[in-house]
């Protein structure tokens, strides 16, 4: 699951602040909503078989960068490629327009709900677009021995590290002008850091024991085994700032498509949104196990 709970809610909560004061009226009042319901879609991967292909794509599986020739337009996309073939590879970078279509007119409808449940989704679909092993076919290490790299990468580095290490701060929101390049850019240079994520892990993997890759950790009662603190250190030194850079991006991304979304929409006045109740979505069901690729 892209960025893990932790980082998701983070993502989400932060972009708030970059908002305009205009969207701020409606979006820091409802910051613990966005929070809350950041993870929504990952959970919804457990009970839908359709959800999981909006979270990714093999760019690999499409050849070398660059990756220009690939159809920007999901009708062409599907022309050439055919529904099936897209989404066993992943849709990820024609799904965000899409999300983002339908949070425009959520605006212009006034609908408070499909606001704030759009905006939560979109935020956690912009965030995974920015984690390089959501843009590669080995996206868990399952074809080079590293399975459970995906999870260290995007959950534990940030649990660990992020709060009290990364640097936030991303800048206003500012209009994207042409939203399927800017998501293209965003998947492309995602896949060309992954063979930079998995050829460190694989490297430090070789000259450190498993007996200090690993530890045991209580969570929620129960003793889970995970990457050991120093050996999540050691990864996050080789790495340098590339989780911290793309955790900051996509707050930054996140903020720009919510503001984008609404001045497509007419730049409607939020505060009358603000009178209305939310109408809060029961539990999504924990069937425990996902459906489709497994990412952890």
């Amino acid at each position: 699951m892209g960025w893990g709970f932790f980082a998701h809610q983070r993502i989400n909560e932060l972009a708030v602040f970059s908002l305009p004061p205009a969207m701020l009226v409606l979006y820091k009042p409802q910051q613990a909503y966005l929070k809350a319901h950041a993870t929504d879609a990952d959970k919804r991967r457990y009970i839908v078989a359709a959800e999981g292909p909006r979270h990714y794509i093999d760019l690999d599986h499409y050849g070398a960068p660059p990756y220009d020739w690939i159809p920007r337009s999901w009708q062409a996309a599907l022309l050439q490629f055919g529904e099936d073939s897209l989404l066993q590879y992943g849709i990820v970078p024609w799904y965000i327009p899409q999300m983002m279509g339908r949070l425009s007119r959520a605006f212009q409808e006034r609908d408070l709900d499909k606001v704030l449940h759009l905006s939560a989704d979109l935020g956690h679909y912009v965030a995974d677009a920015h984690v390089p092993l959501h843009a590669c076919s080995n996206h868990n290490g399952q074809f080079t021995g590293q399975e459970g790299i995906h999870g260290l990468w995007e959950s534990r580095i940030p649990e660990l590290l992020a709060d009290a290490t990364f640097s936030y701060w991303s800048g206003k929101a500012v209009y994207i002008r042409d939203v399927p390049a800017f998501i293209w850019q965003v998947v492309s240079s995602s896949a060309l850091a992954a063979d930079t994520v998995l050829s460190l892990e694989k490297a430090l993997s070789l000259r450190t024991p498993p007996d200090a890759r690993y530890a045991y950790e209580n969570r929620k009662g129960k003793l889970v085994r995970t990457y050991a603190t120093s050996y999540t250190k050691a990864y996050q030194q080789l790495l340098g700032d590339m989780v911290e850079r793309r955790m900051r991006a996509a707050i930054h991304a996140v903020a720009c498509c919510w503001y984008t979304a609404w001045v497509d929409a007419g730049q409607p006045t939020l505060t009358v949104m603000m009178q209305k109740k939310i109408k809060e979505k029961a539990p999504l069901p924990d069937t425990g196990k996902m459906i489709g690729r497994v990412e952890e």
